[in-house]
């Protein structure tokens, strides 16, 4: 792992101190955490000392999305490096489905056995009501947490080992991210003499709120919304005080995101539409702060593209282990987080279930279908195609008037990824349903043709 290190410090020219060790990983993965919700993204009605001080320590990528704009897709993308439809988790489960994510999928505590030592702790979210369904099938050697979001029901809090020893208990809602973090610690004191990878999956700020003893009305302006996410913040600062005093502060790399936008509250931060929102990045572009001290430069932004599914190679690459021998999505973001390097996507595939709805680039943006009213609707065909300058913010004017050529290439890029994940669905498609009908509306002059 020092030499993998050593090999990139001197192929980009930045001075890199040797690695004591192989690093440990930490992911600190909220649920419904809006774009615009913590300081470090541009919020300002919530108060988040300890992620401010997190992005002045390390890097701050403004153009990061989740692998899904919601739950149950996002979490499956990011432990397996994939677009959730390769693992057939395209929709939300619920607690009486018995879908589990398969058994095969290669996640990130299996790609990094057996130097690391693994645990989940908080939200699943990747099937229940199967006997194979707890994270300690998938490679994690702990799993302490809940199996979906804390607004599902019946709703019980579980403990597995490997070893297959298994508690449960009820619920206690304002104290859960507490005991998340609690059980996170005790795992990380057990650890901290050998690398680990810790899963840290906090259920807020996912409605209803239940803000900690000590956290209720903190928020002057958020109301229990921004209660939850200055818990959350707290939390953070928590977790760098113990890393510094068990002297493996150095040892660790930690990442802060969420795994989709904000539902019914929380800030997108202006960003177009919200949690479950088609490709518009209301519900796709979340959070995101890495730190690793004397590895990744301080108070660093980047705008290269990224998302959940890179965090599965980059940590292989991290920790000097081989990728896994199935076909990822994701890319390696070493570059990207200890050298300032462009990103390794020539472009992101951006889904509403099993449709691909979206294309990112680094400059541009093509959408192709949007959620309106009961509808989820083709815009393809109508007349008013919707591509977006993103380095202009908000989505908020398509150019594709402007540019013609980028409109077609962004086309062509959206219809590859249609025919290439088309075998992979479940079901019918059902923009295709549409799209025989819309070709014969009227349209303007200029769109005729497409």
């Amino acid at each position: 792992m020092a030499a993998s290190l050593a090999a990139m410090s001197a192929a980009t020219g930045y001075a890199m101190p040797p690695a004591r060790r192989s690093p440990n990983f930490v992911v600190i993965y909220c649920d419904d955490l809006g774009y615009g919700d913590i300081g470090p993204m541009g919020g300002r009605e919530i108060p988040t000392p300890n992620l401010d001080r997190m992005a002045k320590e390390g890097l701050t990528l403004t153009d990061y999305y989740a692998p899904a704009n919601v739950c149950t897709p996002s979490r499956a993308g990011l432990l397996t490096g994939r677009y959730p439809i390769r693992s057939g988790m395209s929709r939300v489960l619920n607690a009486t489905d018995t879908n589990v994510m398969p058994l095969t999928e290669i996640t990130i505590a299996r790609a990094l056995k057996p130097a690391y030592t693994s645990a989940l702790i908080g939200k699943w979210h990747l099937g229940c009501n199967n006997p194979s369904w707890a994270p300690t099938n998938y490679g994690f050697d702990l799993f302490y947490g809940i199996p979906y979001s804390h607004d599902i029901q019946p709703l019980r809090v579980y403990e597995f080992d490997r070893s297959g020893a298994r508690s449960e208990w009820e619920p206690d809602y304002p104290r859960l991210q507490q005991m998340f973090y609690a059980r996170a610690e005790k795992f990380i004191e057990e650890q901290a003499n050998r690398p680990f990878f810790l899963e840290l999956a906090l259920s807020s700020p996912h409605l209803p709120n239940y803000p900690a003893p000590g956290f209720q009305n903190g928020s002057a302006n958020a109301g229990a919304y921004g209660d939850t996410v200055m818990e959350i913040d707290a939390i953070v600062g928590r977790l760098m005080k113990k890393l510094k005093a068990l002297g493996i502060d150095q040892d660790t790399l930690i990442i802060f995101s969420s795994d989709n936008g904000p539902w019914f509250e929380g800030s997108t931060g202006g960003l177009r539409q919200r949690k479950g929102g088609a490709g518009f990045d209301g519900g796709y572009r979340v959070p995101f702060i890495a730190r690793w001290p004397r590895h990744i430069p301080a108070r660093r932004r980047s705008d290269a593209i990224a998302m959940g599914i890179d965090i599965l190679p980059t940590f292989c690459a991290l920790g000097g282990l081989p990728l896994p021998a199935n076909e990822l999505d994701g890319r390696d973001l070493s570059g990207v987080l200890l050298h300032g390097a462009r990103s390794p996507h020539d472009e992101l595939v951006l889904f509403q279930g099993e449709e691909v709805v979206g294309i990112r680039t680094q400059q541009w943006k093509y959408v192709n279908a949007d959620m309106y009213q009961d509808y989820f609707i083709l815009l393809e065909h109508r007349g008013y195609p919707q591509l977006y300058d993103m380095t202009r913010p908000g989505e908020q004017y398509s150019v594709a008037s402007l540019h013609p050529d980028i409109l077609k290439a962004m086309e062509q890029r959206l219809s590859r990824s249609a025919e290439r994940f088309g075998g992979l669905r479940t079901g019918p498609s059902v923009l295709e349903k549409q799209r025989s009908a819309v070709r014969h509306r009227h349209v303007p002059e200029q769109w005729e043709g497409d």
